[in-house]
């Protein structure tokens, strides 16, 4: 069987759970969804299931259930990918081991290493390490605009007018958008325009298939920037929306459900 968590941002127009629900409903697939906030993981009614995680609330109950589940489930993605995902410290460190390329990045509660960073680089950015959605990044060039209090994840400015967001499934680039705006951050939730493409360049396809097998993740969004001649990654998404992608995001996800609910 394969249960379904419903993505808690769904809504009627941008509806990620829906979409890959009707795929397997087309495909034959049998499924049902799961309700984290009525169940009792210890229970035996749930086992020996896939259970695909399209997306769950930032509180410590659902992740927790996710993660007790787990060990009598496959879950897709694991509790672990999504928690690594969710830590930009975390992804950063294992993008880092892999020599997977990323923007020069600290990670310190100290406000002088910062200011010795931004020396180095002239403009730096400040993003969140639980961050979503873009918010809460922005750049900076002088200490005084650093209004948060430790620690700091500050990364190296890249100068773009762009970004790109490339879907990976199963460590295989399939879809790919580039994401344009007025602002700094070209996120979609951040007013963001994307715009689908219809080739995914090798260079960039293999870059966020890097990403991917550095976290260990089943599916998921690598965001990268080109910087100079070669891609760099800023963040992987582990429970990535597919906005303007041409691409049939939602039957290749179903397709993969089923086949690893298969192999169990």
């Amino acid at each position: 069987m394969i249960r379904i968590v419903k993505k808690p941002t769904d809504t009627p127009t941008d509806n990620s759970t829906g979409m890959v629900a009707e795929a397997l409903m087309k495909k034959g697939a049998r499924f049902s969804y799961l309700d984290l906030d009525n169940i009792n993981p210890f229970f035996d009614e749930i086992q020996d299931d896939l259970i695909w995680v399209c997306g769950i609330k930032q509180d410590e109950l659902q992740f927790e259930m996710i993660s007790a589940l787990n060990i009598k489930n496959r879950v897709v993605n694991s509790p672990e990918a999504i928690a690594i995902c969710a830590s930009k410290v975390q992804t950063t460190a294992r993008l880092i081991k892999k020599g997977v390329k990323t923007p020069e990045t600290i990670f310190s509660g100290s406000k002088d290493e910062v200011n010795s960073f931004l020396e180095k680089h002239g403009k730096v950015v400040y993003k969140p390490v639980y961050g979503f959605d873009g918010n809460g990044i922005y750049p900076f060039t002088d200490i005084s605009e650093l209004k948060e209090n430790s620690p700091y994840y500050i990364q190296e400015y890249i100068k773009n007018n762009c970004d790109y967001r490339i879907f990976v499934i199963d460590g295989r680039a399939v879809g790919a958008i580039k994401r344009v705006s007025d602002t700094f951050a070209h996120n979609i939730h951040q007013g963001g325009c994307g715009v689908a493409l219809k080739e995914i360049p090798e260079e960039m396809a293999e870059t966020a298939s890097q990403a991917a097998k550095a976290i260990g993740i089943d599916y998921c969004g690598v965001d990268l920037l080109l910087d100079k001649d070669s891609y760099t990654v800023l963040e992987v998404n582990g429970t990535p929306n597919w906005h303007c992608m041409q691409a049939p995001i939602p039957d290749l996800i179903a397709d993969y459900l089923i086949n690893k609910e298969k192999s169990l």
